[in-house]
C-alpha cells in the first residue's frame, strides 16, 4: 500500500476543493493513484449533489460577457449569499458567462439553450464546482443581445445584471450613453422600450387594471362620481346609520374617509363596481383613467421614464438619447435580478444550529 503522504494529500485538496480527511481517504481507497482519487471525489460529490438537489438555490450573481458588438448575461444561483460573494464562485459564474456568448447561442426564456450548454460540458464543471464549494449551484439563465451598440451594467456586486442593444452608431458617447441607459434600466426596471412595445392584451389588462383599482379606491374618485356613488349606496341600504350620520356632517371634508367605519367604505367599493359601466361613460371618471393610464406608461415604458440623471428632474430617456444623437434608437434590453420569481427559503440560523446538534 503507497505511504499517503500530507504532500499528496495537500495537492488533491488544491485540485479538488474538498476536505482534507476525504482527501486522504480518496487517497487511500486508491493506492495514492491521484487521478482515481479525483474520481473518488467526483463521485462523492455527485452523491452529495442528489442529497442537494431539494435544497433552494435562489441566491447567487449575475455576470456578463462582451465580444465586439454582442454582449451576454447570465445568472448562476446558489443556496446562500456568503456563497456568491466566494471568489470561486465569482470566478465560475464569469466562466459561464463567456461560455455562454462563444457558444452563440440567444438564451432567453425557455431553458432550452441552457440545457445545451450544460449537455455540452458544463454540467461536468457545475458538479467540480459544488464539490469545491459545498453549495448546491444551479446555471438558471442566459441572454444575448447583439447592436451597432452594446452596454452592460452589473449593480449590488453582481444582484442585478443589465444589456443594453442599440443602433445608430458606436461612438463613445454613444456608448456613454448606453451605459447611463443601462444604469436606468437596473433601478427603474421598465418592461418595454416604447408604448408601441405592448401588445394589445396587455395595453387591455392595464386599463382593466386601473379601471378597477379606481373604482376599489372610492377616495380617489372624481367629486362628481363620488357623491353618486354615496346617494347610490345610501339609498340601497349599504351605509350604516353611523356612517350617514358621518356623510350628513362631513360629506365636503377631504378627509371624509377618515371618519367612515371599514365596512362603509367596503360598501362603497362594492357600490362603485357595481356602476363601472355607467361610470366608464362619465367624461370625468373617463380622463381621471386616461390620467393614471399614462402615469403608468410613464414608470413601465423605458423612453417614457423621467432620465434619473436628468438636470431639470423631467427629461425623459427617449429625449435623453436624441440629445445624444437623433440616430440612436434602444433596440433591446436585457435585465436579470438574481432569484426573481423564486421561491426563497426562510433562514432560521438558531433552528438549524439546533438541528445539528440534535
Amino acid at each position: 500500500m503507497a505511504n499517503i503522504t500530507a504532500a499528496m494529500v495537500k495537492e488533491l485538496r488544491e485540485m479538488t476543493g474538498a476536505g482534507m480527511m476525504d482527501c486522504k481517504k480518496a487517497l487511500g481507497e486508491t493506492d495514492g493513484n491521484m487521478e482515481a482519487a479525483v474520481e473518488v471525489l467526483k463521485k462523492s460529490g455527485a452523491a452529495k449533489m442528489e442529497k442537494k438537489a431539494s435544497r433552494i438555490a435562489a441566491e447567487g450573481i449575475a455576470r456578463v460577457a462582451v465580444d465586439g458588438n454582442s454582449a451576454v448575461v447570465a445568472e448562476v444561483n446558489s443556496e446562500t449569499d456568503f456563497v456568491a460573494k466566494n471568489e470561486v464562485f465569482q470566478a465560475f459564474v464569469q466562466e459561464v458567462a463567456d461560455k455562454a456568448l462563444a457558444s452563440g447561442l440567444e438564451g432567453g426564456a425557455n431553458g432550452e439553450d441552457v440545457q445545451a450548454l450544460l449537455d455540452g460540458g458544463l454540467q461536468e464543471i457545475v458538479a467540480e464546482k459544488t464539490l469545491q464549494i459545498g453549495e448546491k449551484l444551479s446555471f438558471r439563465r442566459f441572454k444575448k443581445v447583439s447592436g451597432d451598440c452594446v452596454a452592460t451594467y452589473i449593480h449590488g456586486g453582481g444582484k442585478i445584471g443589465v444589456l443594453v442593444a442599440a443602433k445608430g452608431g458606436d461612438s463613445a458617447e454613444i456608448k456613454e450613453a448606453l451605459t447611463n441607459v443601462a444604469m436606468q434600466v437596473a433601478a427603474m426596471n421598465p418592461q418595454y422600450i416604447k408604448r408601441e412595445d405592448m401588445s394589445q392584451e396587455a395595453n387591455d389588462k392595464l386599463r382593466e387594471i386601473v379601471i378597477d383599482s379606481s373604482l376599489n379606491d372610492p377616495a380617489s374618485l372624481p367629486k362628481p362620481v363620488l357623491n353618486d356613488v354615496l346617494d347610490k349606496a345610501v339609498a340601497a341600504g349599504k351605509i350604516s346609520a353611523e356612517g350617514v350620520a358621518v356623510l350628513e356632517e362631513k360629506r365636503n371634508d377631504k378627509y371624509l374617509f377618515n371618519f367612515l367605519p371599514k365596512e362603509d367604505i367596503e360598501a362603497l367599493k362594492g357600490v362603485a363596481l357595481e356602476g363601472k359601466a355607467e361610470y366608464l361613460d362619465n367624461k370625468t371618471f373617463s380622463g381621471t383613467v386616461e390620467g393614471r393610464i399614462s402615469k403608468q406608461l410613464k414608470e413601465i415604458c423605458l423612453l417614457d421614464q423621467v432620465y434619473v440623471k436628468a438636470e431639470d428632474g423631467k427629461q425623459n430617456v427617449g429625449k435623453y438619447l436624441e440629445s445624444v444623437s437623433k440616430d440612436l434608437q434602444i433596440t433591446e434590453f436585457v435585465r436579470f435580478e438574481v432569484g426573481e420569481g423564486m421561491e426563497k427559503k426562510s433562514e432560521d440560523f438558531a433552528a438549524e444550529v439546533a438541528a445539528q446538534l440534535g
